[in-house]
């Protein structure tokens, strides 16, 4: 059965920088997470199997394509590997926290097969946009859903 994370959370990182996963996200994810910086100001966090499907399609990609380039490095540079603790915690890399501008409190966004974490300011402006039903109406119709 495919993974499937749905939902959004808001959470507050612990004094070691910490972020717990909700518990239904949990048994996904219990062969470790990737985490990386997203393309927006985010985190992206894959179950370690989801970051290898997404490694796959990037390492195909030319070496001597400048965009694919940028694109490995956007996906590679900052990224780090962790197991959750047995309170469904990681802790969220300086370089990614600082990607994402969090500092204490953060939303934890389920996007179908992987995870965004975002800072909640900047969650509520990309959930606006997301709110915008003509714009979105458009996207769909342009993506042929």
């Amino acid at each position: 059965m495919p993974v499937m994370f749905i939902g959004n959370f808001n959470h507050t990182l612990d004094e070691k920088n910490r972020v717990a996963f909700p518990a239904r996200f949990r048994a996904h994810l219990e062969g470790g997470v990737v985490m990386t910086a997203g393309v927006a100001q985010h985190v992206l966090v894959y179950p370690r199997a989801g970051f290898e499907q997404l490694a796959e399609k990037v390492d195909g990609l030319s070496q001597f394509d400048p965009e694919a380039a940028q694109l490995r490095r956007q996906v590679y540079m900052d990224a780090g590997e962790a197991d959750l603790d047995k309170q469904g915690r990681v802790i969220l890399p300086e370089a990614l926290r600082a990607h994402a501008d969090i500092t204490k409190e953060a939303v934890i966004v389920g996007v179908g097969r992987f995870i965004e974490i975002w800072n909640p300011a900047n969650w509520a402006q990309a959930r606006t946009a997301v709110q915008d039903t003509a714009a979105q109406a458009h996207v769909w119709g342009k993506l042929g859903i």
